[in-house]
Order: C-alpha cells, then sequence, then structure tokens
C-alpha cells in the first residue's frame, strides 16, 4: 500500500511474476528485486480464475490512481492483456481476433492476395531465369546461405560493425554486452535473453539455413539497435533514473511486446537505412563471405509484403478452423518457402505461448513504419526513433499520433 492506496506498479510486477509460474517464459525479462521473484515464488500455487481478478481488481485501481497518464496508458494496456491471457489459460471461450485485440491493441485480417501477387511480379523481375518462381527464390535464397562453420564470426563482426553506429547515434551505456551462442530444436531464428545491468544473451537458431542479406536484420533485430539496446536504454532511464517498477519485467503477449518486435524489425532502417545491403556487403567481405548487397536490397524490398502471410496462417489456423496442411500450402504458395520452412513457421503458430506472437511483427512493423514517415519533415530517423527506445509508448498512443 502507498498512502493507502494499491501500488499499481509493484502489484503489477508480482502479477506478472505469478503467471511465470503457471507457463514458463512468460516472463520474458525480469531486472527487479530478486526479493519480490523469491517472495512470489513462495506463494500458493495461482490459478487461472485468480489471475484474472487480481488483473481486474488492479484495472480498477487505475482509474483512482495518481500515476502520469503515460504510465496509467501503458499499465492498462499491460493489465488488459494479462486479463485475457488468465482468460485463455482458464479455458474460458475466447475468439482469436479477441485475443490478439486484447494483448496487442490492434485489429487483425486477411492480407490482400493482389498485393502478394503482385509482390511476385517484381520478383519475377529481379530474379530472371529458368523453373517457377518459387524454384528461382528458393536458388537466390542458397547462394546466400551462410557457411554454418562462419556463422558465429558473422553475426559478430555485423554487431561489432551496428554497435559502433548505435554507439553513435543512439547512446549505450559503457559497460553494455551481448554474447552469441548457436542452438537447435527452438521455434524462433532468434531470441534476446536480456539479464539486466546491460547484458544481453543472444541465441540464434542454427536448425535452418541463414542467409548473408537476413544476418544483418538478425542482428539488429536483436541487438543493435533492437531489443538489447531498448532494455539498455528503458533500463537506464526509466527503471533507473525515474524509479517506474513496471519496467523491471517485461511480459509476453502484451502491447509492449508488439511495440518492441516493431522497432526491433526497423533496427537496420534505423541504424543504416538505405544502402544497408551494399554495406552488409564490406562488413561481410572481411570475412570471405560474398553478398550482392545491391540485389538483396532490392529482393528485400520487394518480398516485403509478403511478411504478411505469416499472420494469414495465424487467422485461418485460429479463427477459420483450417487444416494444417492448408496452412502450410498457403505459406508455400505466397511466402515462396520450402515445405520445411513452412512446417517450421507452423510450428510456431501452434506454440501455446507464441500462437498469437506473429501479429507483433506483421502489425508491428507496419504501424511503427507509419509512424516514423509520419514524423515532421525536419526530424531526423534517430530523433523518433530515439522515442521508441526511451518511451513507454503504446500502440494506441503511436496509432493516435499517426493519425492526428
Amino acid at each position: 500500500m502507498v498512502n493507502g492506496a494499491v501500488d499499481v506498479p509493484l502489484e503489477y510486477v508480482r502479477l506478472g511474476l505469478r503467471f511465470d509460474r503457471l507457463e514458463e517464459g512468460f516472463v520474458d525479462a525480469y531486472t527487479g528485486d530478486r526479493r519480490i521473484r523469491a517472495a512470489v515464488a513462495d506463494e500458493p500455487a495461482p490459478t487461472p480464475e485468480k489471475l484474472r481478478d487480481q488483473a481486474r481488481g488492479l484495472l480498477r485501481e487505475l482509474g483512482s490512481s495518481d500515476l502520469p497518464a503515460d504510465r496509467v496508458a501503458h499499465l492498462r494496456g499491460q493489465l488488459t492483456a494479462l486479463e485475457c491471457t488468465a482468460r485463455k489459460m482458464g479455458d474460458e471461450p475466447v475468439g482469436f481476433r479477441e485475443e490478439v485485440r486484447a494483448y496487442f491493441q490492434v485489429d487483425v485480417a486477411l492480407g490482400d492476395e493482389a498485393s502478394y501477387a503482385a509482390a511476385h511480379a517484381e520478383l519475377e523481375e529481379l530474379l530472371p531465369g529458368s523453373g517457377t518462381l518459387a524454384e528461382r527464390y528458393a536458388q537466390h535464397r542458397r547462394r546466400e546461405e551462410c557457411p554454418p562453420a562462419k556463422l558465429e564470426e558473422a553475426v559478430h563482426a555485423l554487431s561489432s560493425a551496428l554497435r559502433d553506429r548505435v554507439r553513435s547515434s543512439y547512446g549505450l551505456p559503457d559497460v553494455e554486452t551481448v554474447a552469441y551462442e548457436v542452438v537447435t530444436d527452438k521455434p524462433w531464428s532468434g531470441f534476446n535473453y536480456y539479464a539486466g545491468d546491460y547484458r544481453s544473451r543472444v541465441a540464434i537458431n542454427a536448425d535452418l539455413p541463414h542467409r548473408t542479406s537476413q544476418l544483418p536484420h538478425l542482428v539488429a533485430h536483436e541487438s543493435y539497435p533492437g531489443h538489447h539496446t531498448e532494455h539498455c536504454r528503458k533500463e537506464m532511464g526509466l527503471v533507473e533514473r525515474d524509479q517506474h517498477l513496471e519496467h523491471t519485467v517485461f511480459l509476453v503477449n502484451t502491447p509492449e511486446c508488439l511495440m518492441a518486435e516493431g522497432l526491433a524489425d526497423l533496427g537496420l532502417e534505423a541504424a543504416v537505412g538505405d544502402g544497408w545491403g551494399p554495406w552488409a556487403a564490406e562488413v561481410l567481405a572481411d570475412l570471405g563471405l560474398r553478398l550482392d548487397g545491391e540485389l538483396a536490397e532490392r529482393v528485400a524490398a520487394a518480398a516485403a509484403p509478403l511478411n504478411r502471410v505469416r499472420q494469414d496462417a495465424a487467422i485461418m489456423l485460429h479463427d477459420q478452423g483450417a487444416s494444417s496442411d492448408d496452412v502450410v500450402a498457403h505459406l508455400q504458395r505466397w511466402s515462396l518457402v520450402s515445405h520445411d520452412r513452412a512446417v517450421q513457421q507452423l510450428r510456431f503458430l501452434t506454440h501455446p505461448l507464441w500462437r498469437a506472437y506473429i501479429t507483433t511483427y506483421v502489425e508491428g512493423y507496419d504501424l511503427l513504419a507509419g509512424w516514423l514517415r509520419a514524423r515532421p519533415a525536419d526530424q531526423p530517423v534517430a530523433d523518433r526513433f530515439l522515442r521508441l527506445l526511451d518511451e513507454p509508448l503504446t500502440p494506441a498512443r503511436i496509432a493516435a499520433e499517426t493519425q492526428g
């Protein structure tokens, strides 16, 4: 209690930690007082119904709190998502689109197949030759595969180059570090484990090949200026300077995830911008790795509309009741991916914790990219992007600023 009222930020942290007892991995990162986590671990086992009611109670308390408007908006979005998660965990009926809206403050719909066809037509021009487009696209991707023995070396080289740019453009604590490791048997391609004190461990999944044109995006997304950079700057500002306790815990399937994934997917654009392909080719050339940077950049831009196909797959599975075979076929047809890669994507979409998460990449990128483009004419990209790294912005706030 604080002055006779509920300390909502503290109770929110405790509530988030309780969810991790029901679903391991729900707490993506916790950098707060270990005694709080230990006390939660010693509590009686939580139930979804109790967590639902606690989330509802804290939502009511927010209405009478004296917290600033930006903190209230952040906590309301987070608690709304937790209330929905608790209902899902308790097997209450929640439609997929309702679930996504509660988690991420966005509405989802199937993409426009005409835009996918237009992307295919552009790729046809960029990748001439015999065979189907899918075959030529696969051949192009195979040419870009990074030899497994060079993967860690390539990641470290790109990380060092991006780190230098981010330090000069956005600023980072001198003590920050990222350690990389290669793993297997995961439903994702890369994952940032933030440990606090400006330290991250980034795991890179080697189940499927990594391409030299994709590695700059991966490193930017997970480290500089993506997840690691955001965690560092928020720990330095919101947590240490401002003492905003709610930012000591980062929870899956909440609005802050859509913000984090959207900004991370914009990482290479924010750190390098146009010309990232030739820039990456120069970095990798020092390792004896060849990349046609100009072609890679043009192919990535042409294929960008196909990013939405993954969300189509989630809607087909969880909203329309499509079969796994139909979803794999849809992914192969429009995303131009192999059967193995489509099955890997399906694995992510059917994971109990991650089934709705694909929206954070699709809608997160589109929402924040539009917001960056809508900045004042005299505002540099770096200044606008810095707000994403530092402020407790929400998808609803970003949408309102873009429209207003």
